[in-house]
């Protein structure tokens, strides 16, 4: 990177702003070997956008209409990959949009969200260039923008950030990917299932990384962490849980037991609510 580009926000703002899918991933590798040489001083804070930069493709739309496609087929394995892309792309805006949107926080948050964006850019990377291998590229099927409407509703508060985009949608992943992968190993695809491998292993520590970071701003706030993940929970509508939750990997990723009970409770009463039905 530039010796012009030393400020961390006006660097992370440039990266945040790329609309060309692998220049963003670049810039995002390119920030995290900055900040580890010490190229990156905190400046003058810079605006966050309201969205951030992403190509015209793929065409966004609501997540009941993306069609569900079997993996019998290459473009049925493709539509799948593809799906993980995209949430991998995101996943970068958000890592370099917690760091642009919440300039007071430590050093030490900064360079945690550095990271997580070089990691996802190397997850998109992957998946990308094994889409390529099957004879697509990533916008060739529409998709959902479900993590960026959720990081819209928690602009305003990094804790509600932290609660509500690591420690509740990034973390679903830890839940359903060992399943992706059985399936993708049924229709024989192993090297999609072994790029889910790597995903897994370090979305367990972004994961961590929101739990870490949830608790710190807890503690300086003076509140209890679980009664305050619950309250959130509800104030931001978050989407209930469906299926079952990884106790394991979950644990390692630093959420207490009392925390997978208050989001089992929480599914259940969604259940409730859609069957009439009463919650004590």
């Amino acid at each position: 990177m530039a010796d012009s580009f030393n400020n961390l926000f006006t660097a992370t703002g440039e990266a945040l702003a790329s609309a060309d899918p692998p220049g963003k991933a670049a810039l995002a590798e390119s920030l995290w070997r900055d900040w580890q040489a010490g190229r990156l001083v905190p400046g003058e804070p810079l605006a966050a956008p309201a969205q951030p930069g992403r190509p015209q493709r793929p065409v966004l739309i609501a997540p009941t209409e993306v069609p569900r496609r079997r993996l019998g087929s290459v473009e049925g394995r493709a539509a799948l990959i593809h799906a993980i892309c995209h949430i991998e792309f995101n996943a970068i805006n958000l890592a370099l949009d917690a760091v642009l949107r919440f300039p007071v926080m430590p050093a030490a948050y900064q360079g945690d969200w550095l990271r997580v964006a070089a990691e996802e850019a190397g997850h998109y990377r992957l998946l990308a260039d094994h889409l390529a291998s099957l004879g697509f590229a990533y916008g060739d099927f529409p998709a959902h923008n479900g993590l960026w409407e959720m990081a819209e509703k928690t602009a305003g508060d990094v804790l509600a950030r932290m609660a509500m985009v690591p420690r509740l949608l990034e973390a679903r992943g830890l839940d359903v990917t060992p399943g992706m992968q059985a399936r993708l190993l049924a229709a024989g695809d192993a090297r999609a299932a072994a790029i889910l491998d790597i995903i897994f292993r370090d979305e367990v520590g972004h994961v961590a990384v929101g739990n870490h970071w949830f608790r710190w701003l807890c503690s300086e706030r003076q509140l209890e962490p679980i009664a305050t993940f619950r309250q959130m929970l509800g104030a931001f509508d978050a989407p209930r849980q469906l299926g079952e939750l990884n106790t394991e990997a979950r644990l390692r990723a630093g959420f207490e037991l009392a925390e997978l009970v208050v989001l089992q409770d929480y599914a259940s009463e969604g259940r409730a609510s859609r069957t009439g039905r009463h919650v004590n």
